[in-house]
């Protein structure tokens, strides 16, 4: 790799109208300074493939410190790896350093081969060993227009696969969140695999046992609120990963008496994809609901057939039992936890219509999504079909006719 294709501004379809004005700015403000900039990553990857990228990362030659000497709206963040954040109102573009090879590979390996420490700059020769996949290390160079290409990124992107770079064994070693990001961009790309970066995803699923429960919370939003989740559900289940996130919903999927539960999650993750498609917005509570609906009712059968107590208390146990267990293999923000407890526990109160009570319910800021769970769970042939249309019809109906509840109200 030490031999780079240099594709000049003739042999792509890279445009710097389809680049963020702001990372315009950097780049040149970084060339102006006599520093390499380019831009790289999904980035350059997307505008190749026809669309219009989402994030805009740019990596130069200059350490972090004197990034933010050239902006005075540059923020750093990171201690793996320090990081220069540039604010333009709401975008951030966000410039690393190159980064250079780790020099002590006992002390900053763990015994399993994940990294531990990262803070090291090297050349951009160096740096193509810290990306991923192919398609993910082209860089766009501000200098000449040009696309510097050390690991055939460029055809990868023209035969539509997900390639990793180096030796698959080690580089997911290094960092096993790489099994959930060659299943997010598969998912996201419409790309096949290669062979050799497809076949440890079958066998080095533990290693997402090491991972904090914090990036894997992070990557439980990348894959499922991106727009793709449906097709990344489909992968996780294929290779055996979903397992290690969701261990509690493997559990129920794998059970004769939850039969229901895949196309209740199937639908939930279509309909988010949906929304998403169409500018609408999506909250995590929402999908955390749906995959650890069916453990609650595992769990609660489990209280009702230990303990001789009542109703609220067992629902109450098993929402805390349920969301503590969830929370060791993602750890979740509590305004999603809080959200998908008031999905559940609404979901009562709209199956037991009590007439006189419907006004305020559906004030509750949770109705909305309440009401779409019971959807859901009709969808999916749970016997909650007439509760979901008389609470269609209540919000349906014309103003002008009598609505079901007012005369009990």
């Amino acid at each position: 790799m030490t031999n780079p294709e240099i594709i000049p501004r003739s042999g792509h379809n890279i445009s710097r109208k389809l680049i963020s004005p702001n990372a315009l700015k950097v780049l040149y403000r970084l060339k102006e300074a006599s520093a390499e900039a380019y831009l790289v990553g999904g980035g350059v990857r997307d505008i190749l493939l026809g669309e219009y990228p989402k994030d805009f990362d740019i990596v130069t030659n200059l350490q972090p410190e004197k990034v933010k000497g050239l902006f005075h709206n540059c923020r750093l963040i990171g201690r793996r790896f320090r990081l220069a954040h540039i604010h333009f109102g709401r975008e951030i573009i966000e410039v690393a350093t190159f980064r250079g090879t780790l020099k002590d590979s006992i002390s900053n390996h763990s015994e399993h081969g994940m990294i531990l420490h990262d803070n090291v700059y090297g050349t951009l020769e160096e740096d193509i060993w810290r990306r991923d996949f192919t398609v993910n290390a082209l860089y766009y160079n501000i200098a000449d227009f040009s696309v510097v290409d050390f690991c055939q990124g460029m055809q990868d992107v023209k035969r539509k696969t997900l390639r990793l770079i180096g030796d698959p064994n080690v580089r997911y070693r290094e960092d096993p969140v790489r099994l959930l990001r060659a299943v997010r961009f598969a998912a996201k790309l419409k790309f096949n695999m290669a062979q050799e970066t497809e076949a440890p995803l079958f066998e080095l699923g533990y290693l997402l046992e090491h991972v904090p429960p914090a990036r894997l919370f992070d990557e439980f939003l990348k894959l499922f609120l991106k727009g793709h989740a449906l097709a990344s559900f489909a992968l996780l289940q294929n290779y055996g990963l979903f397992h290690y996130i969701f261990p509690q919903t493997v559990v129920c999927l794998e059970q004769d008496n939850f039969k229901m539960m895949l196309p209740l999650l199937e639908q939930a993750l279509h309909n988010t994809d949906e929304r998403l498609a169409v500018g609408k917005t999506v909250t995590p509570a929402f999908l955390l609901a749906a995959f650890l609906w069916y453990p609650l009712q595992k769990t609660i059968r489990e209280l009702q057939h230990d303990h001789h107590t009542n109703q609220v208390e067992i629902l109450m146990t098993a929402i805390h039992q349920v969301l503590s267990k969830q929370a060791q293999r993602t750890s979740i923000p509590r305004r999603f936890t809080t959200g998908a407890q008031e999905i559940w526990l609404l979901q009562s109160r709209l199956e037991n219509i009590q007439k006189k009570h419907v006004l305020r319910i559906m004030n509750h800021p949770r109705f909305r999504a309440a009401y779409d769970f019971l959807l859901l769970r009709a969808q999916a042939g749970e016997n909650v079909e007439k509760q979901a249309v008389w609470w269609t019809d209540v919000q349906t109906l014309d103003g002008e006719k009598e609505k079901p509840y007012e005369s009990e109200a």
